[in-house]
C-alpha cells in the first residue's frame, strides 16, 4: 500500500536522490527544516481532495486540465503585476478552451513553489571556472561565483514565504471577483489593445468570451447554475517536487484524515530525471495523499510506467496519478505502446501532454529555444495517438508567461532566432509569450 507502515515522510533518505545538491551547512539545514515543520501549511487537505476529485472527472473526459506558468519562478518575481499577469493568461486560455471543448477546465498554475529546477549537468563551466549549476532560487543563486552557487538552506524558508505571499494574492484576487466568468474583460492584459496582438486573434478571443458569457446568462436564467459558483474560477497550485527536504518538511497529517498530505502544493510532480523506480522521489511521493504528476519521456517503456503506477497508486485511486508525456520527435514511436499497456492494465490515470520539454534546442549562438510549430506538432500527434488507443487526452502542461517575451520561435508573430535576444528573460527554459499562448489555446481547442 502507498501509505504502508514502512513509509514515513523521511523514508526517502534511505534511497538514492537524483538531482541532489549537497548542503555544506547541515546545522543551518536542520534549523530551516525545523522552522518549515511548524509553519502553517500553504494549502489545505480539503483543496487537495477537491482537485483530486476534479482530476478523476478529467480521467473520464468530463473535464480538461490546463496547467501552466513559469519554467522557474524567482523570488524577485513575487510582485503583484507578475502574479496577475500569469493568472490573466491562464484565465484567457481557459475561456477559449471552455468555449471550444464544451466542458469545464481545471486551472493549475506552475506557481507558488516552482523555485527548484533540475539540470542536465550538476556543474556549469565558464572559461576555466567550474561551479555547481544553478538549481533555482529554492537552492542557490544565479550569480556565477562560489558563494552564490553554494546551496543555502535559508532559501528553503524564503521560498516558503514567497510562495505564501503569492498564494495570498492569488486567493485575494479570485475571492474578490477578479476571476468572475461573467467579466473576462477584467482579465484583458494591456496587449489586448495592442496592434502587436493582431486583429484576427483579438477578434477570435472576444467572440469566444462573448459566447461563454451568453451561455452563462442562459444557464442562470434557467436556474441551472448557481450564480456565485460562476463568479469564481478556482486555481490550484503545482510545482516539481524536486527538493525533498522542502517537500517532506511540509508533509503532515491533519485532523479527521488518516493519510499524509504534502501541504506545500496541491499537485506536485516527479520529473523525467527523478522518476527512477528505486529512487528517493518515487519513495517519497508514493506515501502522500495528493494527486501526483509524473513526467514520461521517450526513454520510458511500458513496463516502467506500469511499475510506477503500482508503486505510486497501489490503491488504484481515481484522480491520484497524472501522467504527463513529453516525447518530442520520438512520440509516434514511444507513446502508443505506453498508452496501450496502461489501457490494458485498467489503472486510472489522467493523460496530459507537455509538448515543450521534448522540443527544446539550442541555437548556434547557444540560446535555448523552442519552436511553436514543433509544439503544435507534438500536440497534434499526441491527440492522434490517444484517439487511436481509445484513451482520454485530458490535459496540457505548458511553460508560458503573460509577458511579451521572445523565447520561443514561430507562431503568427513569426519570431525568428534573431528575435530571441530582444526580450529573453527566463530564469531557465524558454516560455511561450502571451500571443503564442493565446494562439496555442485556439489550436488546442480544435484538437482535444
Amino acid at each position: 500500500m502507498s501509505d504502508s507502515p514502512e513509509w514515513h515522510p523521511e523514508s526517502w533518505r534511505s534511497k538514492p536522490v537524483a538531482q541532489d545538491v549537497p548542503y555544506e551547512d547541515q546545522t543551518g539545514l536542520e534549523s530551516a527544516l525545523s522552522e518549515l515543520r511548524v509553519l502553517p501549511p500553504l494549502v489545505t487537505s480539503f483543496e487537495v481532495e477537491s482537485l483530486k476529485a476534479q482530476i478523476a472527472e478529467a480521467q473520464q473526459g468530463k473535464r480538461f486540465v490546463l496547467q501552466g506558468g513559469d519554467c522557474a519562478e524567482t523570488l524577485a518575481d513575487c510582485r503583484p503585476d507578475a502574479i496577475a499577469s500569469k493568472l490573466k493568461i491562464l484565465l484567457q486560455m481557459s475561456m477559449i478552451l471552455v468555449q471550444g471543448l464544451k466542458k469545464p477546465v481545471v486551472r493549475v498554475g506552475r506557481f507558488a513553489g516552482q523555485y527548484a529546477k533540475p539540470r542536465s549537468k550538476p556543474t556549469e563551466t565558464q572559461g576555466d571556472v567550474t561551479l555547481p549549476n544553478y538549481f533555482g532560487d529554492l537552492v542557490n543563486r544565479p550569480g556565477f561565483d562560489a558563494e552564490s552557487r553554494k546551496a543555502d538552506p535559508a532559501l528553503l524558508v524564503e521560498g516558503y514565504k514567497h510562495a505564501a505571499l503569492t498564494l495570498n494574492f492569488i486567493r485575494s484576487l479570485t475571492d474578490g471577483g477578479f476571476a468572475d466568468l461573467h467579466h473576462p474583460e477584467f482579465w484583458d492584459l494591456s496587449f489586448m489593445q495592442s496592434a502587436v496582438l493582431g486583429a484576427d486573434l483579438k477578434q477570435r478571443y472576444l467572440a469566444a468570451t462573448e459566447r461563454v458569457r451568453g451561455s452563462l446568462r442562459f444557464m442562470e436564467a434557467l436556474g441551472g447554475a448557481p450564480a456565485d459558483s460562476l463568479r469564481r474560477a478556482p486555481f490550484f497550485t503545482s510545482h516539481e517536487g524536486l527538493n525533498l527536504h522542502y517537500e517532506s518538511a511540509q508533509t503532515r497529517k491533519v485532523p479527521r484524515r488518516e493519510r499524509w498530505y504534502n501541504l506545500s502544493t496541491h499537485l506536485p510532480w516527479i520529473g523525467e530525471r527523478t522518476r527512477g523506480l528505486e529512487g528517493a522521489h518515487v519513495e517519497f511521493f508514493r506515501g502522500v495523499a495528493n494527486p501526483v504528476g509524473v513526467k514520461v519521456g521517450p526513454t520510458a517503456n511500458p513496463d516502467t510506467v506500469i511499475t510506477l503506477l503500482e508503486q505510486l497508486n497501489a490503491r488504484d485511486e481515481p484522480g491520484k496519478i497524472v501522467l504527463i508525456t513529453r516525447m518530442g520527435p520520438a512520440l509516434a514511436e514511444a507513446l502508443p505502446p505506453i498508452l496501450n499497456a496502461v489501457q490494458a492494465s485498467g489503472r486510472p490515470v489522467l493523460w496530459m501532454s507537455d509538448p515543450m520539454h521534448g522540443n527544446t534546442r539550442k541555437t548556434e549562438s547557444g540560446i535555448k529555444t523552442r519552436s511553436f510549430e514543433a509544439i503544435v506538432a507534438e500536440l497534434e500527434a499526441c491527440a492522434a495517438a490517444h484517439q487511436q488507443a481509445g484513451t482520454v487526452f485530458g490535459g496540457v502542461h505548458f511553460e508560458l508567461t503573460g509577458d511579451d517575451v521572445t523565447e520561443c520561435t514561430g507562431g503568427a508573430q513569426a519570431l525568428t532566432e534573431e528575435d530571441l535576444t530582444h526580450n529573453y528573460t527566463t530564469a531557465c527554459d524558454p516560455r511561450l509569450n502571451y500571443r503564442q499562448a493565446l494562439e496555442l489555446s485556439f489550436r488546442l481547442a480544435e484538437l482535444a
